[in-house]
């Protein structure tokens, strides 16, 4: 954490100090540092910043993540305006100066907010800073209005920031690197921990709520400095502002999934869509002359998804829900509108939109660090819907576990069912064949269909969704491609046959994705059949067959379908309970879908899931562990009745019977007396391993209290015993005693390489699996037959991961010692 607060802090101090180089000598004929090479420096510190935001988050909540986050996306933006200034594509005298204004004035203020929060929740350095970036802002907004306040001024500015960031940023570099002996005044931070401490932990839950209110903040400058008189006309030199802002959003978007927010995870998707297509409208004058117009029935659509999130969030923070409705008011007034963003009343709101993201980003970035919380009202609904028995809010500890007990993400089904009814009404939108870029629609089918729909179908392959993420990937590569063509202009009026073969083989994949829709539920099947309604539509259209009015019927069936599913999916994942029931499936398979709700899951990285594991298996409970090599079913050796349990859950045949593994050596240590020499040196050489040893049954097996379980383990001459390679295995056998172990599949399938698998094949029939991802490896362990060892030969039952050679080699120098 310290590396990347480093790594943040001479960020800034390097972005700062170019700057302060850049204004110094911008007075002469030739600068010391050119546009085009300052733009370009510039993106590569936004980069490194954000970098250090998303990595000093991980583990801790500091406003250095809003500062870190905010500042890359304000440095990105003004490097692409450097970049174009220097190549000439502003060429209007003053562009790039009145491109810069949106942008720095709320760079000013944007940070301002950083600091007061900064001083007021005790962290002065960042306050410090982020005061400096501000007034370095300021300086440089006065100096486009007033050229007599010079130059110098704001190179004066960005050189105190520079200082600042480079104190600081020293400061813990030494203190890293000597452990702690040298610490520059105010940054020892020992000390900052120990402040830490005694506050107590003051996080919120979606640190990266702040920096994308922030970025909202940014996208609304844009139309309030034109209101405003600030900037004379809306330029394509403001567009690196609104995707900048978009484009940043979309991360935060993926972050706050990381947070387990899903809500605000759909906003940020929902406002990133809105700043592209407004960044695409101000680029259409630059090819054709008239200013371009959204489609209205798509804006009435977006404000009702607008409408619904806003009434969800409400429910779990009315201030945030009430924020929301500002853009339901912004889609709608641009529906009114028949000139959209460069009308005076959507601009207007626009206005409404920079003050209200002001005051929600200082509340979030308040009560990210502070103790003393801005009440939001969450207080209120909660003991509102107490009284209620039909409407519980999901909270708790479980809201932030991770997806069966692997995955970091929350479900994104919400944004991704949204994003398909945008894309199917944008598709209702007939546009002008001679000038098919002038549609304002590509950024509704291509962004939000598209772009969008493929980060949720790789959140969902992240949670182990596989159907799912496969569909969802597939339809967001349909959208891009037919959004580019039609809308781009690229398919023109001359559809080839090749086109035809394209959407044949779309429809081939997804007649897959909706067979395997049978076995999962009633409404993923008509969600992928209707959207194949949606291919029939583009093959007709692509061989001049389309009937009149089918795309409409076919696009408003599909868009409907999609809009229960959206609600579906928010309401499981905002409340208790299924209150919008997705069905069961069409066609009931054993082995599919089994375990994943049928029995607890735990990730194994944590030693607590361990613990409760173990606690499991003391009280009878049966289940699948991860190990150095595949997954096995396993239960406690002194609980016969688990024993039993997991051998008939195993369908376990007689030739394979279940194996004894132990932890260490020492836990045989009072039975050494009943090995032989050479066997009991072998065992020492040969372990940890995946190598399994057959033994001779003896006295030494009711050392372990394996009581009436004795008879399920081995036969009745030999046992197979191991002690896994496996720090998470052996642990959960220190708190148990010793286990009894099989394979986890029933007899006769193949070995389980995931967790995932262990749900599918015996999710119903065990008590927890703990989650540990995919095997290390996809071969069993090396089964050796030692019962005739003392007469110097091993025979093998299955060789497997362990090769003969290293088998006989083991015995071979136990043999001369």
């Amino acid at each position: 954490e310290s590396l990347h607060s480093c790594i943040g802090l001479l960020g800034i101090s390097a972005g700062s100090l170019l700057l302060a180089v850049h204004f110094y000598s911008s007075p002469r004929a030739a600068p010391l540092i050119p546009s085009t090479a300052l733009g370009v420096l510039l993106l590569l510190l936004s980069a490194l910043l954000a970098y250090a935001g998303i990595r000093r988050s991980l583990g801790n909540a500091s406003l250095l993540v809003s500062l870190c986050l905010t500042l890359s996306a304000f440095w990105s933006g003004y490097g692409v305006i450097l970049v174009l200034a220097g190549q000439g594509a502003l060429p209007e005298p003053g562009a790039p100066l009145h491109a810069l204004v949106p942008g720095l004035a709320t760079s000013t203020l944007a940070l301002l907010l950083l600091a007061v929060v900064g001083f007021l929740c005790g962290e002065p350095v960042l306050a410090l800073l982020a005061a400096a970036v501000s007034l370095a802002s300021a300086h440089e907004v006065a100096l486009h209005f007033s050229s007599s306040l010079g130059p110098s001024a704001v190179a004066c500015g960005h050189l105190v920031v520079c200082l600042v960031g480079g104190y600081f940023a020293l400061g813990r570099i030494l203190y890293f690197l000597t452990k702690g002996k040298v610490a520059l005044p105010g940054t020892d931070l020992a000390e900052k921990k120990a402040q830490e401490q005694s506050r107590g932990s003051a996080g919120g839950s979606n640190p990266f709520a702040g920096a994308g209110l922030l970025l909202n903040m940014l996208a609304a400058s844009v139309f309030c400095c034109r209101l405003l008189g600030l900037t004379p006309a809306l330029v394509p030199g403001h567009v690196p502002w609104l995707w900048a802002a978009g484009t940043y959003q979309l991360g935060i978007c993926v972050l706050s999934y990381r947070a387990m927010d899903v809500l605000m995870a759909t906003a940020f998707g929902f406002t990133s869509i809105l700043q592209f297509a407004a960044g695409y409208c101000l680029l259409c004058p630059a090819w054709q002359p008239e200013e371009p117009s959204v489609p209205a029935p798509l804006l009435v659509v977006f404000s009702i998804l607008f409408a619904v999130l806003a009434l969800f969030l409400s429910l779990r923070s009315p201030v945030d829900g009430l924020y929301l409705l500002v853009f339901v008011t912004y889609c709608i007034a641009l529906a009114c509108s028949p000139r959209g963003f460069f009308a005076g009343g959507p601009q207007g709101v626009a206005v409404a939109i920079f003050v209200a993201s002001a005051l929600v980003a200082l509340i979030h970035l308040y009560n990210v660090r502070a103790r003393a919380k801005i009440p939001t009202g969450k207080g209120a609904v909660k003991a509102l819907l107490a009284r209620s028995s039909l409407l519980k809010l999901r909270e708790g500890p479980d809201l932030h576990a991770p997806y069966l007990g692997y995955s970091k993400y929350a479900n994104a089904e919400v944004l991704a069912y949204a994003c398909s009814v945008l894309a199917s009404f944008a598709l209702t939108t007939p546009g002008d064949p001679q000038a098919p870029l002038a549609t304002v629609v590509i950024p509704w089918v291509v962004v939000a269909g598209g772009i969008l729909k493929l980060l949720g179908g790789s959140v969902a392959f992240a949670r182990g969704k596989t159907l799912e993420s496969s569909a969802f990937i597939l339809y967001a590569v349909m959208w891009i491609i037919w959004g580019l063509t039609r809308y781009g202009g690229l398919c023109g009026t001359a559809r080839s046959f090749h086109t035809a073969v394209g959407i044949v083989a779309f429809m081939l994949f997804n007649s897959f994705i909706v067979f395997c829709s049978l076995f999962l539920n009633m409404a993923w099947f008509f969600y992928s059949l209707a959207f194949m309604l949606i291919a029939v539509s583009f093959l007709l259209d692509a061989i001049h067959a389309l009937p009149a009015g089918y795309d409409i019927a076919a696009t408003l069936v599909f868009g409907l379908v999609s809009f229960y599913c959206f609600l579906a999916a928010l309401s499981s994942s905002t409340l208790e309970g299924c209150c919008l029931p997705m069905g069961g499936p069409v066609v009931q398979l054993s082995g599919v879908g089994a375990g994943a709700t049928k029995c607890l899951h735990l990730p194994a990285r944590k030693a607590s899931s361990v613990k409760r594991i173990a606690d499991i298996l003391r009280n009878g409970g049966t289940c699948g562990i991860p190990t150095d090599t595949v997954y096995v079913l396993v239960a406690a050796c002194n609980r016969p009745d688990a024993v039993e349990k997991a051998h008939r859950s195993k369908r376990q045949a007689q030739d394979r019977p279940m194996s004894l593994w132990i932890s260490s050596l020492k836990q045989l240590e009072p039975a050494k007396h009943l090995f032989s020499p050479l066997l009991w040196d072998f065992m020492e050489a040969a372990w940890p391993s995946p190598i399994s040893l057959v033994i001779p049954r003896g006295e030494w097996v009711d050392f372990l209290g394996m009581k009436d379980s004795a008879k399920y383990v081995g036969t009745p001459q030999s046992v197979a015993i191991r002690i896994p390679d496996c720090s998470v295995t052996t642990h959960l056998i220190d708190l148990v005693g010793p286990i009894v172990v099989t394979s986890a599949n029933p007899t006769g399938e193949a070995d389980t390489t995931h967790h995932n698998q262990v749900y599918a094949k015996l999710g119903d029939k065990v008590d927890a699996v703990l989650c540990g991802g995919p095997s290390p490896e996809n071969i069993a362990s090396t089964v050796v037959d030692c019962t005739k060892i003392d007469s110097g030969n091993i025979g093998f039952f299955r060789v497997g991961i362990i090769p003969k050679s290293q088998v006989l080699q083991i015995l071979e120098q136990v043999q001369k010692k």
